[in-house]
């Protein structure tokens, strides 16, 4: 029995990015905010936990190519610092 196929175009590909990005924040924002103000984003071993996970999710579910795109890191800033662009941080 063959496993999921996996995603082979741009445009799914970056929505799967995106669906995971957001999950990400939606159910970590408070620790997200957390580690941002206190400049600890990239060093939080939790934080970097769940991105570790979402990065091999995405990478489970595309072609070689297009996780060599990028899509999930970008929608990482776009889904999940972005959104916090208003706090006090030293990041900014």
């Amino acid at each position: 029995m063959a496993g999921p196929q996996l995603i082979d175009n741009d445009k799914r590909a970056q929505q799967k990015a995106r669906a995971i990005a957001s999950d990400i924040y939606l159910y970590n924002k408070q620790h997200i905010e957390e580690a941002l103000v206190a400049d600890s984003f990239f060093d939080d071993p939790g934080l970097s936990e769940l991105i570790t996970e979402g990065r091999d999710l995405f990478r489970a579910s595309v072609t070689p190519e297009l996780f060599k795109r990028n899509y999930y890191d970008r929608a990482i800033v776009d889904r999940v610092v972005k959104p916090m662009a208003a706090l006090k941080s030293p990041i900014w």
